[in-house]
């Protein structure tokens, strides 16, 4: 089934990451982009809000332990961080060259993956990082 493959949401989202793209180019045109990454966030607090209170998830607290909130709230510093990056580089520059240029962000979750994660590639796999990164550097230089 489709909703159960990790596979099928990968591919969603490369889908949604790229509409954000283009929409966040356009929408950082007239505006900040500190301010158009805040509204984007509200939208999506609002939207996530929504979802957990009509699925009854705000309940859910099992598995918060201290580490797990260290860890989540590292993330979201994290993705506050790349998502001002991404919004000041889309009003920067061409989307098309901005947003290739962002998915190095592949080749570094491969190394940190097998250099802090202990995870293992193939050769078939370090070949495919390596053709990502290239690629984004080509396509980012136009």
């Amino acid at each position: 089934m489709l909703s159960t493959s990790w596979i099928f949401w990968a591919l969603l989202s490369a889908g949604f990451a790229a509409l954000t793209a283009l929409c966040a180019k356009v929408g950082v045109s007239t505006i900040d982009s500190d301010l158009a990454t805040f509204i984007r966030t509200m939208v999506i607090l609002g939207v996530l809000g929504t979802i957990l209170l009509a699925t009854g998830k705000f309940q859910a607290t099992e598995g918060f332990s201290p580490r797990a909130c260290l860890f989540l709230l590292l993330s979201g510093l994290a993705t506050g961080a790349s998502w001002l990056c991404y919004f000041r580089a889309l009003k920067l520059g061409d989307a098309a060259r901005v947003a290739p240029l962002d998915k190095l962000s592949v080749v570094f979750v491969a190394i940190l993956g097998v250099t802090i994660l202990g995870e293992q590639l193939s050769i078939k796999g370090w070949l495919g990082i390596m053709f990502i990164g290239l690629g984004a550097i080509l396509v980012s230089l136009g």
